[in-house]
């Protein structure tokens, strides 16, 4: 990969859809505003774990916010460490400039890695959604622990990746197997 990070069997032979629907995908998807326990019932009800869900935040180790969805975070939230939050602050302003943009991993922004989770452990997460997870709860001793040991973190995500593969497949005789993964047949 490009980027780095860890690869992972697919299967083959899944069913799917006939059409595209980004409203569809995103409404499983959780918000930036969600705290720790939104975000483990939204995991819980793709059938993913507490563990599944720290793992496969990670992907936040690469990607792009926009201001609108990390303003609220960097003006009023006490989780943030603060002179992060005055660097954001200088080009996120309270109100306006919604579409500028800021690196998830604002250390590695191009490289699947860990830094997601060590930026968290310093308070540099930049949603709210991602900064709960390192907010002195229970998944703090995973985040640490993807902090300290970035293998264990790909493990993880890996096997994250795979379940997800398996959420709501479709049967009988709904959509189709794919000659060509992009394409319908």
């Amino acid at each position: 990969m490009q980027l780095g990070g860890p690869s992972w069997e697919v299967s083959l032979g899944r069913r799917d859809s006939l059409n595209a629907s980004k409203e569809a995908a995103e409404v499983s998807l959780p918000e930036p505003t969600f705290n720790l326990s939104d975000l483990a019932v939204n995991f819980w009800a793709q059938g993913l774990s507490f563990r599944d869900m720290v793992a496969l935040s990670g992907a936040h180790t690469i990607g792009m916010a926009r201001c609108t969805t990390f303003r609220d975070h960097i003006y009023n939230d006490s989780d943030i460490e603060p002179s992060f939050a005055r660097s954001l602050q200088q080009f996120c302003p309270p109100r306006g400039h919604d579409d500028v943009l800021a690196p998830l991993d604002l250390r590695t922004p191009a490289q699947f890695d860990n830094s997601y989770y060590v930026n968290l452990v310093n308070y540099k997460g930049l949603l709210h959604s991602d900064q709960e997870l390192f907010h002195g709860d229970s998944a703090d001793p995973i985040v640490r622990n993807y902090a300290d040991e970035p293998a264990v973190f790909l493990d993880d995500f890996a096997k994250g990746m795979i379940k997800m593969g398996e959420i709501k497949p479709l049967t009988g005789s709904a959509g189709e197997i794919r000659k060509f993964c992009g394409k319908v047949n």
